[in-house]
């Protein structure tokens, strides 16, 4: 029985575990990713474990999220991250040479490696046919250390495409599509291996659209074979060199199949408030829109780039619409300048933002109050723009350029024929904002440099027998990282504090909650079904842990944020009777009994709420290694006691 790409690449990092569904394994990491948000916390856990030098083939830490500085607070980190990376074997790349994923995609990604990164859009490899996941933090810090990434060994869903995608129907239409089948977390557990003659008709930024936003699915990581498509692009990016020739068996056996036939897509578009909320443009109809924002991740390449220059030339932006562009790299910034796309994106009208991550993150551009505005994003979370009624939608670059010009949403096959796009046979390279780290003799000279915003980390205590606390706090279905902890130009900078981000832990939901849960002192919490969906950001733990969290009890976690939990100790329980959610309310005072015996020696878990004067049963699902990380109060206290 033959392998599947999945199983392939995990067989040649497998250092723990077998290959067997559900169980846990550890996998040997190539390469490590952070990003300034999540980054300083990054570097601060790793700095606890005392190693003196990353053990990674490469580890990159990039500045691409708090780039708005509107006060010392994120030049700071950047001074911090930087200082680190140059004492400890870490490539820096400053603000302003790009996304992390769209540069390292160009520039540092190779077939066949395994790669992590402190941000839930790692899965952006997958279009070069890595293996490429995202995680929090600490569980970035202890790879960069030396040590394995432990997950789930996946699930691994065939996704086959057939056929070749119409003139204005484009990759960003082929991920809505499946996250229409499959939901947000209809890829829990699961690896989506793209498949089928219609791979060869997409290129590598098209596939790393698609990849990017398997994030949405809560998927484990998306990949694509590695063929002649991505040695192609190596070539261009003079990286032959990195080039392997990677695929799936043809007998492999996958767990599940999808079949998606490329000619019949049609534009699509996530409408308000979730990625898989998915109806045809032509569906919504022609409703007035007041922003378009074409950027981020997951559509900031030169063929985005140039397709929207297409549309643009010679025309100019609807005068009730604000269009903002951000390029995804300096290499793309430097390519669109020097072949006259940036000239024609400026002449439209269009208002050039830095090679950054910006709008997709609330940094910036938020749309005005109930303002309509069309994404080339990711995520469409409530809020997360910046603006709490305001209404985005997920929409290729070709939909959102078109309908900048006729101030109303437009179904991009009604203006004509569109061109296609040929991928140059060289891109501009210049890695001049690329600084290499201090060699392994200088290394001990180097001073790391600290602001008065980095604050020590919250670490936790050892499991308690019994656990004794009120519910803070209930939510619903598909609570995202967005909800327990925003983001946005006045939150992310606080990202290296967490005693003051914790102020806003859930003000989303409820304003009131990070005072109560002070004066609580302990506080559980219960959700409904994908609780913590979205964000790899492990503040979504660490500002709960903070506040005192000791348990959640919800009907289903999304992968990453559990993981983030158990790394900081705080209890993932699930419901066995979902419909015993339902009988518990905030306010009420539960009890855990015997909770450190029964997750070191096995039993069955009851919560006592005393308030109603009933029981019900939960499960905690923890591999032996989950098990110690749990007792010890976390993953940085297991690393220290082991």
């Amino acid at each position: 029985m033959g392998l599947t790409l999945t199983e392939k690449i995990i067989k040649e990092h497998i250092v723990d575990g077998e290959m067997k569904k559900g169980t846990e394994i550890g996998l040997r990491i190539d390469q490590t990713l952070t990003q300034d948000a999540t980054g300083t916390m990054a570097y601060l856990q790793f700095e606890a474990m005392g190693v003196d030098r990353v053990k990674t083939e490469k580890s990159v830490a990039y500045i691409d999220h708090n780039t708005l500085q509107s006060g010392f607070e994120n030049a700071d980190d950047h001074r911090f991250i930087g200082s680190v990376a140059k004492k400890h074997g870490i490539w820096f790349s400053r603000p302003g040479n790009g996304i992390c994923h769209q540069v390292h995609l160009e520039r540092f990604g190779k077939p066949g490696k395994t790669l992590i990164g402190s941000d839930s859009h790692t899965p952006t490899g997958g279009g070069i046919g890595m293996l490429a996941m995202g995680a929090g933090g600490l569980d970035v810090a202890v790879a960069m250390g030396g040590g394995a990434y432990y997950i789930t060994m996946p699930k691994v869903v065939k996704i086959n495409l057939t056929g070749k995608l119409n003139d204005w129907v484009s990759a960003k239409d082929v991920i809505l599509e499946v996250l229409r089948q499959l939901t947000v977390k209809g890829g829990v557990g699961k690896v989506m291996e793209y498949t089928g003659e219609g791979v060869k008709s997409l290129s590598v930024p098209e596939r790393a659209t698609i990849t990017n936003m398997g994030a949405e699915l809560g998927a484990t990581t998306s990949i694509f074979p590695s063929d002649e498509t991505t040695l192609q692009f190596l070539k261009a990016q003079g990286r032959e060199e990195d080039y392997v020739p990677l695929s799936a068996d043809p007998d492999a056996v996958y767990d599940e199949e999808v079949n998606i036939d490329l000619s019949k897509l049609v534009p699509l578009a996530a409408c308000p408030h979730s990625p898989d909320n998915v109806k045809t443009v032509e569906e919504i109809g022609k409703i007035k829109i007041d922003q378009v924002c074409i950027g981020s991740c997951t559509n900031s390449s030169l063929q985005d780039m140039r397709k929207v220059a297409h549309i643009l030339k010679g025309k100019t932006v609807h005068p009730d619409v604000s269009l903002a562009i951000a390029p995804g790299s300096k290499q793309v910034f430097n390519q669109i300048a020097e072949d006259g796309t940036l000239a024609i994106l400026i002449a439209a009208g269009a208002r050039i933002l830095e090679s950054a991550c910006g709008p997709c993150i609330g940094m910036g551009q938020s749309p005005n109050s109930k303002g309509v505005s069309l994404r080339t994003f990711n995520r469409n979370f409530l809020g997360r723009s910046g603006t709490k009624d305001a209404q985005i939608y997920l929409v290729s670059p070709e939909t959102a350029a078109v309908s900048a010009l006729t101030g109303v949403f437009t179904d991009p096959r009604t203006v004509g024929n569109m061109p296609p796009y040929v991928m140059p046979e060289k891109f501009i390279i210049n890695d001049n904002m690329v600084v290499p780290p201090a060699s392994v003799e200088d290394a001990p000279n180097v001073e790391i440099l600290r602001g008065p915003n980095i604050k020590p980390f919250p670490i936790n205590k050892p499991l308690a027998e019994n656990i004794e606390s009120a519910v803070t706090l209930k939510v619903g279905d598909n609570i995202t990282t967005d909800h327990i902890m925003p983001a946005g130009a006045k939150i992310l900078p606080l990202r290296s504090n967490i005693p003051a981000i914790s102020e806003y832990c859930f003000t989303v939901c409820d304003e009131t909650f990070p005072k109560r849960a002070k004066e609580a002192g302990t506080s559980i919490i219960v959700g409904g079904v994908n609780y913590g969906q979205g964000s790899s950001r492990e503040h979504a733990a660490l500002a709960p842990l903070y506040l005192g969290v000791k348990a959640i009890i919800c009907k289903s976690f999304a992968r990453i944020h559990r993981q983030n939990l158990i790394n900081n100790g705080i209890l993932p329980l699930e419901f066995v009777n979902e419909s015993d959610y339902d009988k518990v309310e905030q306010g009420d005072n539960l009890v855990i009994a015997n909770i450190r015996s029964i997750v070191e020696n096995g039993g069955q878990i009851i919560v006592e709420d005393k308030t109603k004067g009933f029981s019900f049963e939960v499960k905690c699902e923890l591999s032996e290694r989950g098990k110690g990380m749990m007792l010890a109060g976390g993953l940085l206290n297991y690393t220290k006691n082991n």
